[in-house]
């Protein structure tokens, strides 16, 4: 049975706002990955016109029209940042050759035939429609091991090689990009922030970092961006962004997304070259990644029920559909998904000295559709051609289960606490992981940890001061051997639903070096009492089958709980983690199948419980 020290319902009293601190911080809401007609793949599935001018001016809250119906269409609510992150490879050459043609001035007689037979079979790709099939014959063989795949450099021997892809184009494109980035940044309104993707995905496992930093576009002007061209290897990358900031002096931060299909590789043991970790690689990897991003479009990457089997909670969102050339049957693994990297973290830290996986947590969308669209009533889809209902119903590939726009998530968000709207104070909550994610709602959750907080501390005017003298912010970790006390606040999304419950989320290392995990209800709406077993009964779902329409008669506008671990043991390493679960809502799925005349959208849920996860607080004996 879970003994709950202290749990705070339903507040009733007017706490701290959440959007602001009393000493300034901010609360702010952005997307720190999203692709533009720039992005081959992105290009290849029909986004032939949104670029980073048209990302911006959706995220600022601007009407635009769609890429691919045509449409006017607009954000519900603006971000505060956004990072535009098309990816290194073959930056612009798509786009590039569909618009202007092979440029076969530098080839011999035979590579010029070649190239334009590729050319021109590209070309009828885009022109048709059909750029996705094209896409997916370029992906990598599943026969292969990632680490077979990576010694073979697949780019280099696929058929985009045989296309001519001057490098003039990818320097130009950057340019565009960067320049792009400097016009709409407005220090204190707006934060445009550069940044791009690296898209390593060998045998299918997916690797992919996007990479953001806080200067401006002369300074990201001095390199080229760090691709899977110059390397499949993260450590590679991680070396790259070494030198480079210490030739630019730039600022970097790298972020692993969708874990969740990484084969196991993302968050192990061992690196792609298949060695053991060691000192050094765990400070080069600690160094460059700070925080993950644990929610996109292609699914989420908290956990699954194979490695926390009693959390109720757990298989959100699951996307079981590997990026590779052929279907083969989604196999979850330890290293797939983000608590269980917290928890190795822990392990790896009892043999080495060093924690590889203190990671924080954000959300983002992964659009590639230039539009940064994580709302379940207003989703564009991933991809242009999956804007429409009707496209959402077909699978990507014929061979097997495929995934299609239904499988997607309408997810998610990143939100920052920081100083101030700019892209160093941005960049410096990402470095300390003052940072949390959202599948879509803006929940403004608190969290605090440190010692003797009190349900009266709830009504402080001042309460981020008071949490942080006392104790640390979300991120943070904790130097004290008296028992922690927990400290969190979370409110609805202004235009969302209420929300059903806060969970604390334990992991720790036993005596013997194993680490174990245990999930605590803490603070809930309803009056609803405990199971015997500590448990929750749900909250209920008000959701309307016929409308999607929700009614916020269940749940509650803010929930709030001061909570002290009664399992402490002060000899045991330990991290925390705050999930915030709202009330059932309509999935986008089902919003497409009404408005298709449907029942329901085959094979996925009619309702979802949307949620925020902060980053961790850790306990360091």
């Amino acid at each position: 049975m879970q003994n709950i020290v202290v749990v705070s319902l339903t507040v009733a009293f007017a706490c701290t706002s959440l959007s602001t601190h009393a000493t300034g911080k901010k609360l702010l809401w952005g997307d720190t990955h999203l692709h533009t007609t720039y992005s081959s793949d992105a290009y290849a599935n029909n986004n032939l016109t949104a670029g980073p001018e048209t990302a911006y001016r959706y995220a600022r809250g601007m009407p635009v029209i769609h890429p691919y119906h045509k449409a006017r269409v607009q954000i519900g609510t603006p971000l505060d940042f956004l990072v535009v992150s098309d990816h290194a490879e073959f930056l612009g050459e798509i786009r590039n050759i569909h618009l202007n043609g092979a440029d076969t001035s530098d080839l011999g007689p035979i590579d010029t035939i070649k190239a334009w037979i590729a050319a021109f079979i590209l070309n009828r790709a885009i022109d048709s429609g059909d750029g996705r099939a094209l896409f997916v014959s370029v992906l990598p063989d599943p026969d292969l091991t990632p680490l077979q795949d990576a010694e073979q450099s697949g780019l280099e021997n696929s058929n985009l090689s045989i296309l001519p892809m001057p490098k003039q184009v990818e320097v130009d494109t950057w340019r565009t990009i960067t320049d792009t980035a400097d016009k709409y940044n407005e220090p204190g309104e707006f934060s445009a922030l550069i940044g791009w993707e690296w898209s390593s995905i060998p045998g299918g496992a997916n690797l992919h970092r996007v990479v953001i930093t806080d200067s401006d576009a002369p300074t990201a002007q001095l390199y080229d961006p760090f691709g899977l061209d110059d390397s499949p290897y993260p450590e590679d990358l991680w070396s790259w962004l070494e030198q480079t900031s210490a030739e630019t002096n730039a600022r970097f931060t790298a972020i692993p997304h969708n874990s969740n299909i990484s084969k196991g590789y993302m968050f192990s043991g061992n690196s792609l070259r298949g060695r053991p970790f060691n000192k050094d690689y765990v400070a080069l990897r600690s160094k460059w990644e700070r925080i993950a991003e644990v929610t996109q479009i292609k699914g989420d990457s908290e956990t699954h029920s194979k490695f926390s089997p009693e959390d109720t909670f757990a298989d959100f969102e699951i996307y079981p559909y590997y990026i590779q050339r052929r279907w083969t049957e989604y196999n979850p693994q330890r290293g797939d998904f983000v608590r269980e990297a917290l928890k190795q973290g822990l392990e790896l830290e009892a043999t080495l000295g060093q924690n590889p996986y203190r990671l924080g947590v954000i959300g983002s969308t992964d659009s590639h559709t230039a539009l940064s669209s994580a709302e379940e009533d207003n989703f564009h889809g991933k991809l242009a051609t999956d804007s429409i209902p009707i496209n959402k119903t077909t699978t990507f590939n014929d061979d097997g289960p495929g995934s299609s726009g239904w499988a997607m998530s309408a997810s998610g968000m990143a939100a920052v606490w920081a100083e101030s709207n700019t892209r160093s104070d941005i960049m410096d909550a990402l470095e300390r992981r003052e940072v949390y994610a959202t599948t879509g709602p803006r929940i403004a959750v608190q969290f605090y940890g440190g010692s003797d907080f009190n349900q009266t501390d709830l009504k402080n005017a001042d309460l981020h001061t008071l949490a942080t003298e006392r104790g640390v912010p979300m991120g943070g970790e904790l130097q004290q051997n008296e028992t922690p006390t927990f400290l969190v606040l979370a409110t609805k999304d202004p235009e969302g639903a209420n929300l059903d419950r806060i969970q604390m989320v334990k992991g720790w290392l036993d005596a013997d070096g194993q680490s174990h995990e245990q999930i605590f209800n803490i603070a809930w709406s309803d009056e609803r009492p405990l199971n015997a077993d500590g448990s929750l009964p749900a909250v209920g779902n008000t959701v309307n089958l016929k409308t999607g329409q929700v009614d916020n008669r269940i749940g509650a506008a803010q929930l709030a709980a001061v909570w002290t671990d009664p399992q402490f043991d002060p000899e045991q390493s330990a991290f925390y983690y705050i999930r915030v679960l709202q009330i059932p809502t309509a999935r986008h799925s089902l919003l497409d199948a009404l408005a298709l005349g449907m029942e329901h959208a085959a094979d996925q849920p009619d309702t979802i419980q949307e949620r925020a996860y902060t980053s961790s607080i850790w306990y360091q004996p």
